[in-house]
């Protein structure tokens, strides 16, 4: 009993968990619209790009958030630009776009003198976030998850069937956008907990588990709020027993949550799919 109980003697371990699985929700209803749309890899992208911003924002002396948000909607923004602009493909693009723009965060973090830890960036520091960051994680996250709840038809729609949109009169443009800047400001939200690196994981690991279990969206979105809060508490209790990395731990649980469901999933697991068998409606 004490094994379970030990971690919430400590204030710290307490509001480790309360944010822990906050963001996980967060992340986990993005991530169904993300792997539906097939925006996985803009997940990759936006969260490497925001590095740039962070150190600008440092440099000129505003919130870190402002320059990452700023960065990351950059990223997305020059992505579309050039896709629509050449002929290259857009996951090429995104490829191009990141890699350049973390690069160039590395080279300002590398020329200017500062206490930030790249670690606590990379990997992050839920452990050690403040009390202002708390409940500014808190704030942004609710009103993340309010807009995307009230909007969760019409972002279905534009994620699977953008012509029934445009059809539908819906503003399928303005929503891809609106999407798009969800999906950086629930990065910046993210980076205290899981660290700019892991937050991929958070952002498409949870869609793609519950992706595997059912057809039903509301299903979908159910599924990837258990498994990646489930994965949460479980990897941050695995991290105090073992004293390793909290964000890894959290990930490590969410990629084995993951094998899991691609091996034992009753629609479209991999022993559902030897045996044969017609997964149900």
């Amino acid at each position: 009993m004490s094994f379970l109980l030990d971690p919430f003697q400590s204030v710290v371990m307490r509001d480790a968990f309360v944010i822990g699985v906050f963001v996980a929700s967060m992340c986990a209803i993005l991530s169904c619209f993300l792997v539906l749309k097939g925006w996985s890899l803009m997940g990759d992208a936006v969260s490497h790009a925001v590095l740039p911003g962070i150190v600008l924002a440092y440099i000129v002396g505003i919130p870190l958030g402002i320059g990452a948000f700023a960065s990351g909607l950059i990223c997305a923004v020059s992505t579309g630009f050039i896709k629509q602009n050449s002929r290259i493909k857009e996951d090429t693009v995104m490829g191009v776009v990141f890699t350049g723009m973390f690069a160039f965060g590395l080279v300002l973090f590398s020329r200017t003198p500062s206490e930030m830890h790249l670690d606590h960036i990379l990997v992050g520091n839920i452990l050690g976030i403040t009390a202002s960051q708390f409940w500014q994680t808190l704030g942004m996250g609710s009103l993340i998850l309010i807009v995307t709840l009230i909007l969760r038809r019409d972002l279905l729609l534009i994620c699977f069937d953008p012509g029934q949109a445009r059809v539908m009169a819906l503003p399928d443009r303005f929503l891809n956008y609106l999407l798009l800047g969800l999906l950086s400001l629930a990065i910046v939200v993210s980076l205290q907990v899981v660290g700019i690196i892991l937050v991929v994981a958070m952002l498409v690991t949870p869609g793609s588990i519950a992706h595997l279990w059912t057809d039903r969206f509301d299903k979908m979105l159910q599924i990837a709020v258990a498994s990646a809060t489930g994965s949460t508490v479980i990897g941050i209790f695995i991290s105090y027993h073992i004293d390793a990395s909290t964000g890894a731990c959290i990930v490590l649980a969410q990629a084995l949550g993951f094998v899991g469901s691609l091996i034992f999933a009753p629609k479209y697991g991999l022993i559902t799919k030897r045996k044969g068998l017609r997964p149900g409606i």
